[in-house]
């Protein structure tokens, strides 16, 4: 599938977000209530309120994740590298169980004040950063790239481990609070607070768009790398930064999301036959944004005014992709005995 065949499925999803959810809407009033013709508050608020920032959420979340998985399966040369392993959604997770368990579990009336979501967020936030800072600190000692991964699973499995720790002495409202976060969700962010995501989301995608030059010479080795004058240690360090900040914003948000940044690289290798970072950046970032859409939609499909959590469709996406990656390939020609 082309650039522009991506582009054309992006919009159709994206309307289709807009249209169709947990909740029937004739198409006529969905429109008097996205250009503004006034008609029922109710679906106003549905159209406006909830649909589209949830779209826009997903496309920004599901881009800034897949784009990042695919730098990081570059620099760690490791197909099952993603967000996540490198231990910054277990920071912001920490972050966000010090809040609901600790403090109480008051993550229903969090969300329904501004002040209380920000709380939320700026623990998944400062949790996140704080693995970041411990990555660079480690990155100035550990010259290996295989060993700087290792480093972020050590680092996640300490934050599990503290994690459940505090689960075993919280109340009962805190463990499900932090259980009904932790399953994902694109639907926490509204037009209030979408500015700050936004921003901050795209700040990071252009500074991944910027990496392209590195990441294309990265594929012909260090030696090759720094005879274009690209600064290995530097170019590492800077990936660190971009990709902790995309889990750190997208987790502190919207909660862990998983498979996006795995699944994704993937399968746009796979349409695009490419191995250049100038055709398969754009290209995952297109392919993330209409997963994300996909995951938001199928999430509504119930119908009944109740949607499915993220982190219960994304498996569907992601497993096939790491059995491909992990089962053996015969050759062309080849026979099965």
């Amino acid at each position: 599938m082309s650039f522009f065949g991506l582009a054309l499925l992006l919009l159709l999803l994206f309307v289709v977000n807009i249209f169709f959810g947990s909740i029937h809407l004739p198409a006529g009033q969905v429109l008097d209530a996205l250009v503004g013709n006034g008609g029922d508050s109710v679906t106003s608020f549905v159209v406006v309120q909830s649909r589209l920032p949830q779209a826009i959420t997903a496309v920004l979340c599901g881009a800034g994740l897949a784009v990042s998985g695919l730098m990081l399966q570059t620099v760690f040369h490791n197909p099952l590298a993603d967000p996540s392993i490198l231990g910054v959604n277990s920071g912001a997770s920490l972050g966000v169980a010090f809040v609901m368990l600790v403090l109480g579990g008051t993550f229903a009336t969090a969300n329904a004040t501004l002040g209380g979501f920000f709380l939320i967020v700026a623990a998944a936030f400062g949790g996140a950063i704080l693995i970041i800072l411990l990555l660079l600190v480690f990155a100035n000692y550990v010259k290996g790239n295989v060993s700087l991964l290792i480093v972020g699973i050590m680092i996640s499995y300490l934050t599990s481990s503290v994690i459940s720790l505090l689960n075993y002495s919280a109340t009962e409202q805190g463990v499900h609070s932090y259980i009904i976060w932790g399953l994902g969700n694109f639907g926490g962010i509204s037009l209030k607070t979408m500015p700050l995501f936004a921003t901050a989301m795209l700040v990071c995608i252009a500074l991944s768009i910027a990496l392209i030059k590195p990441l294309n010479a990265w594929l012909l080795g260090s030696a090759y790398a720094r005879n274009l004058g690209i600064s290995i240690r530097g170019t590492r360090v800077m990936l660190l930064i971009v990709t902790g900040l995309i889990a750190a914003i997208s987790t502190a948000f919207c909660g862990p999301i998983s498979f996006i940044g795995l699944a994704v690289p993937h399968i746009v290798k796979l349409i695009s036959n490419s191995a250049n970072h100038r055709v398969l950046v754009p290209m995952t970032l297109l392919a993330g944004a209409i997963l994300g859409l996909l995951c938001n939609w199928m999430c509504s499909l119930p119908s009944d005014g109740t949607t499915i959590p993220i982190n219960v469709v994304t498996p569907f996406f992601g497993v096939p992709v790491i059995l491909y990656i992990l089962l053996p390939k015969r050759k062309a020609g080849e026979r099965k005995i």
